[in-house]
């Protein structure tokens, strides 16, 4: 149990002070003043400031924080009264809102690129030292149910099905989106046995019962273990992030819908609880699971921080870019309420999953499919 939860308590600090790092980098190049930067959260227990920035060790090991001048004046609707308060006028050029759009949308994102060029990297590393098992081409049926439309139609156990319709069959999602579609109506089937391609016709039925599906077949996807030299690995290495960045993102909508229309969250969704659970269940398996871990939680926190949310950074960016397009800063008050809303909204968010997760481990039931 302390084993897990160190564990996961470093891994949560790595991503989030990578993403800081991100703001911290950019602004600095941009010559934004940085007040602070802090590892863990407030309260402080020790503190330097080195040149104009306090560098500070909080008593919460969880992540970190930039702290960039001028930063919550977002709006622009406290240069008045920083300008009263005597600040030299070198600081407010420094300040953030100050800073032009474009380098202001660089800052907001940049925490979001270091955690995707993390992903890169341990993809990369993955790939080059140890291959990463990738779904194969391959979807073989491995079970056909008695008096089903399969059976009927002469599918066989151990055919490789490589085309429905015209459509090349390379996963399994293919093979259930051109069966769903044609319920009711014969599709034509290209099957590989025993080295040669046969043609079946079948007829997905409209109705089933729900632990068969249309045709009454069980598949399974060959996996297939990855693995490149360098710097081959890093050209895959971005492709894969890429991939698996769009993955998140349908994953998120698919999860959303089911939130709003149903009430409830898909399985294997997970808050910071269960994700403590599944850092612990992937350190049983070694530390290669744990680098995949991370890769997964890197993306899944950039993926997160670029939506057009109030309070995170796709929701800073999303003013911004109204700014762009209107040639008029947002009014920092209905901003400032924007990012409280969806504070609230996130938190909220949270409180339920988090539920759940504790609802599943007292039930003892794993994360993991």
């Amino acid at each position: 149990m302390l084993l897990t939860i160190f564990t996961f308590l470093v891994i949560l600090t790595i991503l989030v002070l990578i993403h800081e790092l991100g703001h911290y980098l950019t602004a600095r190049k941009f010559g934004i003043k940085i007040e602070e930067f802090g590892f863990g959260f407030p309260p402080r227990i020790w503190s330097k400031k080195k040149g104009e920035t306090i560098y500070s060790i909080n008593a919460l090991p969880i992540g970190g924080f930039v702290k960039l001048y001028g930063e919550d004046e977002a709006g622009g609707g406290k240069i008045k009264p920083l300008a009263i308060s005597h600040k030299p006028s070198a600081d407010l050029d420094r300040a953030f809102f100050a800073r032009p759009k474009y380098q202001r949308a660089i800052v907001v994102v940049a925490g979001v690129v270091m955690n995707f060029l993390l992903a890169v990297v341990i993809a990369t590393y993955l790939l080059t030292f140890e291959g990463i098992p990738t779904p194969g081409q391959d979807i073989r049926v491995t079970e056909i149910v008695a008096n089903t439309p399969a059976q009927i139609s002469g599918l066989k156990k151990d055919d490789l099905i490589r085309e429905i319709n015209g459509t090349k069959i390379t996963d399994s999602e293919t093979l259930v989106s051109e069966t769903r579609k044609n319920l009711g109506q014969e599709i034509t089937i290209v099957v590989q046995r025993e080295g040669s391609l046969k043609i079946i016709n079948v007829t997905p039925r409209k109705e089933f019962p729900k632990d068969q599906g249309p045709m009454g077949i069980a598949i399974s996807q060959n996996i297939e273990v990855a693995k490149y030299p360098f710097p081959k690995s890093l050209f895959y290495g971005f492709k894969q992030a890429g991939e698996d960045s769009a993955r998140v993102v349908f994953a998120f909508k698919d999860m959303m819908v089911t939130l709003i229309t149903k009430l409830t969250l898909p399985e294997g969704v997970a808050g910071p609880i269960g994700m403590a659970q599944l850092t612990g269940e992937f350190v049983q398996v070694g530390p290669n699971a744990v680098l995949a871990l991370v890769y997964m939680l890197s993306l899944s926190l950039a993926v997160l921080n670029i939506l057009p949310i109030p309070a995170l950074d796709g929701g800073r960016l999303l003013f911004i870019m109204i700014e762009a397009v209107t040639g008029r800063k947002v009014s920092p008050k209905f901003e400032a309420y924007a990012h409280m809303i969806g504070i609230f909204l996130l938190l909220s968010f949270l409180a339920f999953i988090s539920y759940k997760d504790i609802l599943r481990i007292i039930s003892g039931e794993s994360i993991l499919p």
